[in-house]
C-alpha cells in the first residue's frame, strides 16, 4: 500500500510505505472483511445516487 503525504508545499508529496501484513500477522477476520469491502465496492450505484449526481453536475 502507498500513501501519499502533501506536507503543504507544491510538489512535495512524500510516498510512504505501510507495512504489508503476511498472512500468518493478519487476524482470522481479516480475509472475510476484505470480501466484504470488495463486494461493496463492487455494486453498482443506486439509479436515485446517480441521478441525484447528475442534477448536481447540471448545477455546475
Amino acid at each position: 500500500m502507498t500513501l501519499e503525504i502533501n506536507h503543504g508545499g507544491e510538489g512535495e508529496a512524500r510516498q510512504a510505505r505501510a507495512p504489508a501484513a503476511t498472512a500468518k500477522q493478519r487476524p482470522e477476520w481479516a480475509d472475510g472483511l476484505r470480501k466484504l469491502y470488495d463486494s461493496v465496492v463492487e455494486e453498482p450505484l443506486p439509479d436515485s445516487f446517480r441521478d441525484l449526481l447528475d442534477q448536481l453536475d447540471k448545477n455546475d
